[in-house]
């Protein structure tokens, strides 16, 4: 039955508590223990019934508790605390501030198709949104000047329950906005404001909910609204739901229809910081915006949009990039060449890495790069993965010189550190290990912790992960109806004095969720030992649509039902950010085993390091800039198999081998006290290695001064003087696009090359035809180095040749001088690349012409 009318009701709050609403509608609450407490003492039950939710406590708590409250002295106590942190988080003078030489009118735009800031706010699946989160939140903290844009869905990413067969099936709870930690965006006269984005045929209209995270506001999208069609409506209904159409409805909306909302709410767009490719969109509508407000060429506006723009990627493998056909792009966007002035076929070929390929799929991640300043991957590994992945955009340039930098994740310390570890921090670190987590001296500190303490406080967090891992499996056991000796039997699974292996992640086959449980026998010897307790605690979802990681879930499910295992081994159903939490504080090792190369960054390892875990994986994403003896342990030698069964025996060999020879012998190994000395200074060595690292308020001061600044700087020149230097640099541009290909080596000299020593030099002279390019439009240069076996210079050297006279109209001389050989077979050969001081990189259009005989 459809209401008349529709209003929302507020519970009443005592004029004394009145600002609890307040910090119900600030997400600076998840990651703020005191502030989590405050709701907690309204109604232990309810906090946990609500997944954590302040708004739906303060709607749910009765009248009479909250007036209680308003007059419990210890609770108005640490409500005032909580308020005296809050206004000091949110007035303070930050790091942004403080470092004056970024004040260049920044302002970013962050855009994400999830984020994962608590799990009452489901509009996440996994470790992107996560990292999204987290990054919003170091943004508050150091007071970084960034707006946020996501979408708001209906269903969220799905919940994970386990069948009486052990396979997973998916339900999808509504989500209730309203009584959720958000609130409606409204105009000056209390209207709803809504963002409205053109589609084929008709108009799309989206609701705008604002989350308060901190300092940063974050915009949601929301299109299940009256004003739309009952198909339109269920646009933002599910994260990574329906087919692909969908997924290009919900990119229009995240991306032009995130810069509308932005511009709607009256902030200053300078920045634009793309999280993935789904919002490459974006950069279109920018475009479309300079070109209807300013008067420029489609491609003028693309040298101001590209100056402006960010790109990550965070995807190692082109399978997790999405791809729409040529027909999809032109039902979408035909009206939008008409506006910008453009053929189709132009705006395909900015999505191609071919452009060429008239039948060759549009790529969200191509787009992405083709309107970037800059791209970076999430990890020194990633950089050199996604520069192989994406050297067929710039097939002419050497892979080391693939413009994609790299800006290593982090975690934000205070989401995830638990309380005791934190008190702990406190103590003997002192109050600013939060506000400067990559202070490295605040973290050698970490020595001063008597190991006693550092040992205590961590068994207590590990008999917290196992009393939550058996109400976890109870309740499972009911839901399945299982009968009571079978739920009675959960109360001895798990032991609070074993050494405890942590596993949780998305179950996708390359991460290996079944390597330690690969030979059955072997691990049952290691578990089963009394002496020397062993258990593993698992968790993760695999996609609904990914069979093959379903199948992972049901064998290591059945194989922790089995007798020798039931006692020691823990599937925790629908893992979220709480089970994740219960997990990272409570563990002792962290195993992560991904293929290398295929883990783009990971940051789980991370959040168990704070917490005094060690990390126990193959040499992978962030692991694989850190570990060193002493810290942790690792799975193999970096190598790298074509045979995939034969790689994961290799593995399994080397992880069961380090498990039985080293981690478990020094988990045990204790002293008179009771102690595991030898542990307990590996745990140590381990915070102050990682900890002042891998946080996100160093990966935020990182883009910033890597990315967000230099990007703003060249935003601004190229704005200045009415886009005089957008327009000079498209129009050299085409010209260079036209005439490169008339580019020829006339004549090539070299010195004598008899009896080379590494002592000697080596003249070479270069006669080059340019037709109407200038010499200084370009660059020549002389690549040279030892060969290998099949005859190609590795890890060469760039030499630039000096100009030397113009011999005719078109011909020039060029003249280069190469010394410091190694010994040995070394060659050389030579080069021309596009030279503009207002070029982001020189291969920004693919441009290189090598010599060819």
């Amino acid at each position: 039955m459809k209401p008349i009318n529709t209003f929302t009701v507020s519970p009443y709050i005592p004029e004394k508590l009145n600002r609890l609403r307040e910090i119900a509608y600030n997400l600076w609450w998840s990651w703020n223990a005191d502030a989590r407490e405050l709701f907690r003492r309204l109604d232990m039950d309810i906090w946990e019934e609500t997944r954590h939710n302040p708004v739906l406590v303060l709607g749910r708590v009765d009248q009479e508790t909250l007036n209680a409250r308003a007059k419990d002295e210890s609770y108005m106590f640490l409500f005032n605390k909580v308020l005296e942190k809050f206004d000091y988080s949110m007035n303070k003078v930050p790091w942004y501030n403080r470092e004056n030489k970024y004040n260049h009118n920044l302002n970013i735009a962050y855009f994400s198709m999830e984020y994962g800031i608590t799990e009452s706010l489901a509009v996440y699946s996994g470790g992107l949104g996560v990292l999204s989160a987290d990054h919003l939140k170091s943004s508050s903290e150091l007071g970084i000047p960034l707006h946020a844009v996501g979408l708001s869905y209906q269903y969220g990413y799905f919940q994970q329950t386990l069948n009486v067969d052990d396979w997973q099936e998916e339900k999808h709870p509504i989500n209730d906005f309203y009584n959720m930690p958000l609130s409606v965006v409204k105009d000056k006269k209390n209207k709803e404001l809504l963002v409205e984005v053109e589609f084929p045929g008709r108009k799309v209209y989206a609701r705008i909910w604002l989350v308060n995270v901190g300092r940063i506001r974050l915009y949601l999208l929301d299109t299940n609204i009256p004003e739309n069609n009952e198909q339109d409506r269920k646009i933002t209904s599910e994260l990574y739901g329906g087919d692909t159409e969908t997924r290009i409805q919900q990119e229009l909306i995240l991306g032009i229809g995130g810069v509308r909302v932005l511009k709607m709410v009256g902030t200053p767009l300078c920045i634009c910081h793309m999280n993935e490719g789904h919002s490459a969109f974006s950069g279109l509508e920018r475009i479309r915006n300079l070109v209807s407000s300013n008067g420029l060429t489609f491609y003028e506006a693309l040298e101001v949009i590209k100056a402006s723009s960010i790109f990550t990627t965070h995807t190692p493998v082109e399978a997790g990039i999405d791809f729409f056909s040529p027909e999809l792009i032109r039902k979408y966007f035909s009206d939008y060449c008409r506006e910008v002035k453009i053929d189709i076929d132009e705006l395909l070929a900015l999505g191609r890495k071919d452009p060429d390929a008239s039948s060759e799929f549009f790529s969200m991640a191509v787009l992405a790069i083709n309107l970037s300043y800059k791209a970076n991957a999430v990890s020194k590994l990633h950089q050199k993965v996604a520069q192989e992945m994406w050297k067929s955009l710039w097939p002419e340039a050497l892979t080391c010189e693939i413009p994609i930098i790299s800006v290593t994740n982090g975690i934000h310390h205070g989401s995830w550190v638990s309380q005791e570890m934190s008190d702990l921090f406190d103590r003997y670190l002192g109050p600013y290990w939060q506000v400067e987590p990559a202070d490295s001296t605040l973290w050698k500190k970490v020595e001063k912790i008597p190991d006693v303490e550092l040992w205590r406080t961590h068994e207590r967090r590990r008999e917290r992960l196992v009393a939550f891992a058996r109400n976890r499996l109870i309740e499972q056991y009911r839901n399945l109806g299982k009968p009571p000796s079978d739920i009675s039997r959960v109360n001895s699974v798990l032991n609070t004095e074993a050494l405890t292996i942590g596993f949780a992640r998305r179950f996708a086959t390359y991460k290996r969720a079944n390597l330690i449980f690969s030979d059955p026998d072997r691990l049952a010897k290691i578990l089963t030992n009394k002496n020397r307790p062993i258990q593993i605690v698992i968790a993760g979802k695999a996609h609904p649509k990914d069979e093959e990681g379903k199948k992972l879930i049901r064998e290591i499910l059945k194989l922790s039902h089995e007798e020798p295992f039931y006692q020691s081994i823990a599937f925790l159903e629908n893992y979220d950010m709480n089970t994740a939490r219960y997990l990272v504080q409570g563990c002792d090792l962290w195993l992560n085993n991904p293929r290398r190369g295929l883990e783009a960054c990971g940051t789980s390892g991370m959040k168990a390091a704070v917490n005094g875990a060690l990390n126990f994986s193959t040499y992978d994403g962030w692991w694989d800039e850190i570990c060193q003896p002493g810290i942790g342990w690792s799975i193999g030698k970096r190598e790298t198999y074509e045979d995939l069964e034969y790689w994961d025996k290799q593995d399994a060999s080397t992880l069961y081998n380090i498990l039985e020879n080293e981690i478990i012998p020094t988990f045990f190994d204790r002293d008179t006290d009771g102690l595991p000395r030898r542990w307990i200074s590996m745990m140590k060595s381990s915070m102050k290695e990682i900890c002042p690292i891998f946080n996100t308020n160093r990966m935020l001061i990182d883009y910033t001064a890597n990315l967000y600044y230099p990007a703003a700087v060249r935003m601004t020149s190229m704005r200045d003087n009415d886009f005089a230097a957008s327009k000079e640099l498209a129009a050299w541009k085409e010209k260079m696009r036209e005439h490169w290909d008339s580019i020829r080596f006339l004549k090539i000299d070299t010195g004598s090359m008899d009896g080379l020593s590494v002592k000697s030099t080596l003249n070479i002279r270069a006669e080059i035809y340019l037709d109407v390019i200038q010499p200084e439009d370009i660059e020549i240069q002389i690549y040279y180095g030892k060969l290998d076996f099949h005859g190609d210079i590795i890890d060469g050297v760039l030499l630039p040749m000096s100009f030397i006279s113009r011999e005719e109209s078109n011909k020039f001389i060029y003249e280069g001088t190469i010394s410091n050989w190694e010994s040995g077979l070394n060659g050389y050969t030579i080069r021309v690349i596009p030279h503009h001081p207002a070029l982001g990189h020189p291969f920004e259009d693919g441009l290189v012409h090598w010599f060819e005989d």
